[in-house]
C-alpha cells in the first residue's frame, strides 16, 4: 500500500463533513443503534460498540453525543429496526463502485442509489461483480503532525498487536489489519494514546483506475455527490484514482 496515502482524500472529507455534520453523526448514530441492539449498551462488553465510538471520536463527534445515542439505543427496544444493505455497480470507464447502506426500506435505498447510477452514466450490477477487485481490511490512518511515538515504535507496537502492514506516508502512517484483528490492534493504539485521524474496516481496491475524460470525471461525480447526500449510505468505495 506504499505510496498510495488516502489521508489527503480523508482531511477532504473531513472539511466537507464540517459543513454537514448532521449527515455523518446522523451515519455514526445509527452505527451505534445497531451495535447496542446486537451486543448492549457497555462498550466493555461490546467490541463492536468501542470500534464505533472510536469511529465517532475520529469524526469529532462529542461525547455527550455519543452517550445520548447509547442511552437511547438502550432505552428503546422497540426502535426503528436498521438492516445493512450493499449494492455493487460501474461508473464511467468501468470505475468499480460499492455501496454500503444502513436502512429502514430497502425499497427506498435501493430506488435512490440506482437512480445515482444512472444520473452519472453508470450503472448497479449484481452482487459480486466489483467486490473482488477490493480487499476487506482494517484501516487506520495516523497524521505524522500530532503522533509524538517514533516511527518505529508505532510501527511494532502495531505489529505486535495484530496488524498487517505498516507504511509511512509524508503526512501519515497507515496501519493495515485483518478485519478479525482490527479492534485488538486500534485498542492497542488507543491505549498509547495515539489519535487516529481514521479507524475503521473498509474496503480498499487492488488497483486504482485514472479518469482523464472531463466528462467522466464530471458525472461519476455527480454519481458520487448524490449518494453521499443519502441519509441512508453509509459508506462508498471506489478505485477512482481522485
Amino acid at each position: 500500500m506504499s505510496g498510495h496515502s488516502k489521508f489527503a482524500n480523508i482531511k477532504h472529507k473531513k472539511e466537507k463533513n464540517d459543513a454537514a455534520k448532521g449527515k455523518i453523526f446522523t451515519i455514526i448514530g445509527r452505527e451505534i443503534a445497531v451495535a447496542v441492539k446486537e451486543g448492549g449498551p457497555d462498550p466493555n462488553n461490546n467490541s463492536k460498540l468501542r470500534d464505533v465510538i472510536a469511529k465517532a471520536k475520529a469524526n469529532n463527534m462529542p461525547n455527550d453525543t455519543i452517550e445520548r445515542g447509547i442511552k437511547k439505543a438502550a432505552g428503546n427496544a422497540n426502535a426503528v429496526n436498521y438492516e445493512y444493505v450493499s449494492y455493487e455497480g460501474y461508473g464511467p470507464n468501468g470505475i468499480a463502485i460499492i455501496v454500503d447502506a444502513l436502512t429502514d426500506n430497502k425499497n427506498r435505498t435501493a430506488a435512490n442509489v440506482r437512480s445515482a447510477f444512472t444520473k452519472g452514466n453508470g450503472s448497479v450490477g449484481t452482487q459480486g461483480c466489483v467486490s473482488y477487485m477490493f480487499d476487506k481490511k482494517g484501516q487506520i490512518i495516523v497524521d505524522r503532525e500530532e503522533c509524538e511515538m517514533d516511527p518505529d515504535d508505532l510501527m511494532m507496537l502495531a505489529l505486535d498487536a495484530g496488524a498487517e502492514d505498516f507504511s509511512e506516508e509524508e503526512d501519515s502512517f497507515e496501519i493495515l489489519t485483518d478485519p478479525d484483528s482490527f479492534s485488538e490492534v486500534r485498542q492497542a493504539l488507543e491505549e498509547k494514546g495515539i489519535p487516529m485521524a481514521q479507524a475503521e474496516v473498509t474496503m480498499i481496491p487492488q488497483t486504482y483506475v485514472t479518469l482523464t475524460d472531463e466528462d467522466a470525471v464530471k458525472s461519476l461525480q455527480k454519481t458520487l455527490d448524490l449518494l453521499d447526500e443519502d441519509d441512508d449510505v453509509q459508506n462508498v468505495y471506489h478505485n477512482w484514482d481522485e
